[in-house]
């Protein structure tokens, strides 16, 4: 049978199916400031928010930036991979990252990725098959994400908006393979600083024609709607094949930066 379209439903019946879906997580974490109504459900719950806590908050943030930046300055020039976690060994779009990652380390690029399974195993892997530095940048959740065994170099995050400063600022272009909503969130991040011109130009590049079809076709409809230019498109790129990608990636590159690559020849897996 098929899900029943969100947009059908009663206001009774999704507020239902909201309950039942994130009722195993409990209390919601939004804080809300000392004093008022309901202060003593708060306390109890030890969600009031004080200016300690946010102190406290924000010398972890500053403490993640800190370790980040100490262990990913000396690497470079880098590719950062996006992807899903739940692509395992046997599926196209892992052998396809793999592939990812073996032709960026032959080119002579570290592979930078989120240090997780699926995705981000396979091309730290690839790197790490043809000789070529593989960095990852975990994230903790509470399922699904555990560093993978094809990294030189790890770093813990507990903030996503910290990890994607650091999968941005390291990079010189970003390979962006199938992926679910932290996929799709990194893509238009990278998408949306790359437009403003707040990093780069940097390349942007999809792996997976028939992936993103759908995506394409949305974009061109927001086109027409006039929310952003054609020419802003214009850093894109759709590919299916490793080679095609890295090399539109190194042809995009100054010579200053081409310079620094160290070109690995092919191994064989």
């Amino acid at each position: 049978m098929k899900r029943k379209d969100l947009n059908a439903k009663s206001h009774d019946e999704w507020e239902e199916q909201w309950q039942n879906h994130w009722s195993r997580i409990g209390q919601p974490g939004y804080e809300l400031p000392t004093g008022g109504a309901g202060q003593e459900d708060r306390d109890l719950l030890a969600s009031s928010r004080t200016l300690e806590n946010e102190m406290e908050r924000l010398e972890r943030i500053n403490g993640e930036f800190s370790r980040a930046f100490r262990t990913l300055y000396p690497i470079g020039p880098a590719v950062t991979v996006f992807g899903s976690a739940r692509f395992t060994p046997r599926h196209k779009y892992y052998k396809l990252a793999r592939e990812v990652g073996g032709e960026l380390a032959r080119a002579g690029f570290a592979t930078l990725t989120g240090g997780g399974p699926g995705v981000m195993e396979a091309a730290n892997r690839g790197a790490r098959e043809n000789g070529g530095a593989s960095h990852g940048l975990n994230i903790i959740l509470p399922h699904e994400q555990c560093t993978n065994p094809y990294v030189d170099s790890s770093v813990e995050f507990r903030y996503f908006f910290t990890r994607k400063v650091c999968l941005v600022k390291y990079s010189c272009a970003f390979i962006v393979m199938p992926g679910g909503l932290g996929t799709l969130d990194e893509l238009f991040e990278a998408a949306t600083l790359i437009q403003c011109h707040k990093i780069g130009p940097f390349p942007l590049v999809l792996m997976g024609t028939s992936f993103w079809e759908g995506m394409r076709k949305w974009g061109r409809f927001m086109m027409r709607q006039g929310v952003f230019a054609p020419e802003e498109l214009g850093f894109a790129r759709v590919t299916d094949s490793p080679a095609e990608a890295v090399e539109l990636i190194v042809r995009s590159l100054p010579q200053s930066v081409r310079a620094r690559l160290a070109p690995k020849p092919a191994q064989s897996i």
